[in-house]
């Protein structure tokens, strides 16, 4: 259990980090790590998923957020 305690805790910090670069790296080392069950492992990488992925939803927000503030009457300010 030691090893899945580990790897929960990497999974927290990447989440908490919250860059996609590391995110997607460690889900990459998951796909490969023999000592986890095959649901320990898909538990993490959905954990990882799903974190990239309302990471991604909040970038597009803010993004066209951005660009209505720049734009006025129809153009870029």
């Amino acid at each position: 259990m030691a090893h899945l305690e580990d790897v929960i805790a990497r999974v927290d910090a990447a989440i908490v980090e919250n860059v996609i670069e590391h995110m997607n790296e460690l889900l990459i080392v998951l796909s490969d790590d023999t000592e986890l069950s095959r649901e320990e492992r898909y538990e993490q990488q959905q954990r990882l998923r799903i974190a990239i992925a309302q990471k991604g939803h909040h970038q597009k927000a803010e993004s066209e957020a951005r660009r209505e503030t720049l734009t006025k009457g129809g153009t870029i300010v």
